[in-house]
């Protein structure tokens, strides 16, 4: 692993790309002014929103890489890792950002209504894409704050950098519900594809070796990390993509039921540990047990 610069409040980042801060928890980085800059692998205890018209395309986040195009949002959390390996070149880059510390939330609406904004939640590779008007709108708010935190400190200044931050994050909600809409049609192509993998696991019997598969294997084999692909699929079933995995090998357990009419076989067959796991599974999706729906089916 390549070293790590820790950011654990703005001023970390900031001054490391030559720029600086006026507030403890808050600073905005206007990227034409600093740039070019030399890169870094991030340690984030701290919330980022960076937004580019140019961009490089080696990003890295976690270990493996950051899908973006250029104009697009991306977003860090406390506790996420990425950025660019520092090769000792400086790259040219445009652009706003800004970095806020959790404590500044303290005590303000966004404390915890900021786990609601899912884009924060991913832990690989997808950025938000922005319309010119929201580039320009939510560069006008990074402006506002850097003009905000230029003036000497009073008692209201925390909570109207707050109120700004509030709005640029409904801004980017509003763009990244929009995302999931532009991609009805991939979401289609994807349940075509997720359906294909689900069948082509049981048909090559992985599940005899790894057990029954879960988001996590499926939203590999589709190059997504796992909460960007379950928003997908609840986007587009309106389930989560756990229950619409279970749903299908449940229906492929009825047939294997019908078939062999034995139900330890199935649940082994199906990749479960134990029969009764399979069967606490069948209940809890069909609302009766193996035995009673082949009680039913017999009738």
């Amino acid at each position: 692993m390549p070293n790590l610069l820790r950011v654990y409040k703005p001023e970390d980042l900031i001054s490391y790309l030559g720029g600086d801060t006026r507030h403890p928890l808050v600073g905005v980085i206007e990227f034409d002014k600093v740039s070019p800059i030399p890169s870094s692998i991030n340690d984030y205890g701290v919330y980022g929103l960076f937004m580019h018209s140019k961009v490089r395309d080696d990003l890295k986040y976690g270990l493996g890489a950051f899908g973006h195009t250029s104009g697009s949002l991306i977003c860090v959390a406390p506790g996420q890792i990425g950025g660019r390996e520092d090769v000792g070149d400086l790259i040219d880059i445009d652009g706003w950002g800004i970095l806020f510390h959790p404590d500044l939330l303290a005590g303000t609406h966004l404390e915890k209504s900021i786990r609601e904004f899912s884009f924060f939640d991913y832990s690989a590779n997808e950025a938000v894409f922005l319309e010119e008007r929201e580039k320009d709108t939510l560069a006008s708010l990074m402006k506002s704050i850097r003009d905000e935190v230029a003036q000497p400190a009073d008692t209201d200044q925390n909570a109207i950098i707050v109120g700004y931050i509030s709005v640029m994050l409904h801004i980017c909600n509003r763009a990244y519900t929009r995302q999931f809409h532009h991609l009805r049609q991939t979401s289609d192509d994807i349940l075509v594809r997720l359906s294909a993998l689900l069948n082509e696991y049981y048909d090559e019997g992985l599940q005899l070796q790894h057990g029954v598969p879960g988001v996590q294997y499926f939203a590999s084999k589709l190059c997504m990390t796992p909460n960007y692909f379950s928003d997908l699929i609840k986007k587009t079933t309106g389930e989560n993509a756990g229950n619409f995995i279970r749903n299908h090998i449940i229906r492929m357990a009825k047939n294997r039921l019908v078939s062999s009419g034995n139900i330890s076989r199935v649940a082994y067959d199906m990749g479960f540990e134990y029969p009764q796991h399979f069967s606490r599974m069948f209940k809890r999706h069909t609302g009766m047990s193996p035995s009673q729906y082949l009680a039913d089916i017999n009738r």
